[in-house]
C-alpha cells in the first residue's frame, strides 16, 4: 500500500484547518470564561443599580432591575452613612479581623510545625482530631462558648468574638499548614541547624518564608469567615457600638416589616468589592496554599 503524498497546497489547507480549530477553541473557552463572570458579576451589578435607584423605580415590577428607569439617586447610599453607624461597624469588622488572624497565626503556625515535624505517633491522630473540632455545628458548641464569655465577662465586647472566632479558624488553618509543611524539604530547617540556628530560628528564618502562600492562605480563610459569621456575632454581642458588619448592618436597616432595602444593598457593595479586590491581588498564593494543602496532607 502506498502512502498519499500531500502537496504543498494540501499542507497548506491541513494547516489553515488546524489553526481555524485551535482559534474556535480558544473563542468557545474564552466565551465561556466571560459568560461565567458575567453570571457571577451580576448580583453585584444588580446591588450596585439598586442602591442609587429611587423608591418608585425599585418598587415598579415594570421596571428593568439592571438598569435606571428614574433618574439615579445617592439619597439612600448617604443614609447609610449619616444615618446610621455603617462606619463603626466597618472598624469592629476590621478590628475583630486583625486580631483573630493574628491569634490564629500564633496557635496553628507551632501546632501546625509539631505535627508535622516532629515524628510523634500520636502526630496524625491528632492532626486529624484538631480538623474534626471543625466539622462540630456551632449549635453545639454554642452554650459551652456562652460561659466562656461569661466567665470572662466579655459580653457585649468585640473581644469576645476574638475569643470565640479562633475555634473555627484555627482547626482548619493547622490542617492546612500542616500539609504545606509536608511539601517543604526537612533538609532546608536541618541546614539551618547545622549552620548554627535553633529549632525556632530554623523555622523563622528558613521554613517560614517558604510557607508564605500557606500563611496567605490562612489569612484570607481568616478575614472572610470572622468578617461573615453571623451565629456567635448576633449571640454574644447586642450593643451597637461593638457590632460588626454582618449583625450591625441588617439590625439598623431592617426595622420591624420596614427594609432600607437600597441602603443594604449599598452596605453589600461597599462590603463585598474591597474583600474581593484584596482576595484577587492574592489570589495565586491563595489557591497555591490551599492545593498544596490539599495534596501533600
Amino acid at each position: 500500500m502506498t502512502t498519499p503524498v500531500r502537496t504543498g497546497g494540501d499542507m497548506d489547507a491541513l494547516r489553515r484547518r488546524y489553526a481555524l480549530r485551535h482559534l474556535a477553541a480558544r473563542c468557545g473557552v474564552y466565551g465561556a470564561a466571560v459568560l461565567a463572570a458575567l453570571v457571577c458579576a451580576l448580583p453585584f451589578l444588580w446591588s450596585l443599580v439598586s442602591a442609587f435607584k429611587q423608591n418608585r423605580d425599585l418598587y415598579n415590577p415594570q421596571s428593568n432591575p439592571f438598569a435606571f428607569n428614574e433618574p439615579a439617586t445617592p439619597d439612600h447610599v448617604t443614609f447609610l452613612f449619616t444615618d446610621t453607624p455603617f462606619l463603626t461597624f466597618v472598624g469592629n469588622t476590621l478590628l475583630v479581623g486583625a486580631l483573630v488572624v493574628a491569634v490564629t497565626l500564633l496557635l496553628a503556625l507551632p501546632a501546625a510545625y509539631s505535627l508535622a515535624r516532629l515524628d510523634r505517633p500520636w502526630g496524625t491522630p491528632m492532626g486529624i482530631a484538631i480538623f474534626m473540632v471543625y466539622l462540630v455545628p456551632p449549635s453545639l458548641l454554642f452554650l459551652s462558648l456562652t460561659r466562656v464569655v461569661v466567665t470572662l465577662g466579655l459580653e457585649d465586647s468585640l473581644w469576645s468574638m476574638v475569643v470565640v472566632y479562633p475555634t473555627i479558624t484555627v482547626p482548619v488553618s493547622v490542617w492546612l499548614l500542616i500539609g504545606f509543611l509536608k511539601a517543604v524539604p526537612k533538609d532546608v530547617e536541618e541546614q539551618a541547624m547545622v549552620d548554627g540556628y535553633s529549632r525556632i530560628g530554623a523555622f523563622l528564618r528558613a521554613v517560614l518564608p517558604l510557607l508564605f502562600p500557606g500563611v496567605v492562605a490562612v489569612v484570607v480563610f481568616s478575614f472572610t469567615l470572622t468578617a461573615s459569621e453571623f451565629v456567635y456575632a448576633l449571640a454574644f454581642v447586642s450593643a451597637s457600638p461593638e457590632m460588626v458588619v454582618s449583625t450591625g448592618v441588617p439590625t439598623q436597616l431592617v426595622r420591624g416589616d420596614v427594609f432600607f432595602w437600597q441602603s443594604l444593598q449599598a452596605a453589600t457593595v461597599l462590603t463585598a468589592v474591597p474583600i474581593a479586590f484584596v482576595f484577587n491581588l492574592f489570589l495565586d498564593r491563595f489557591v497555591t496554599g490551599f492545593t498544596m494543602g490539599a495534596v501533600k496532607t
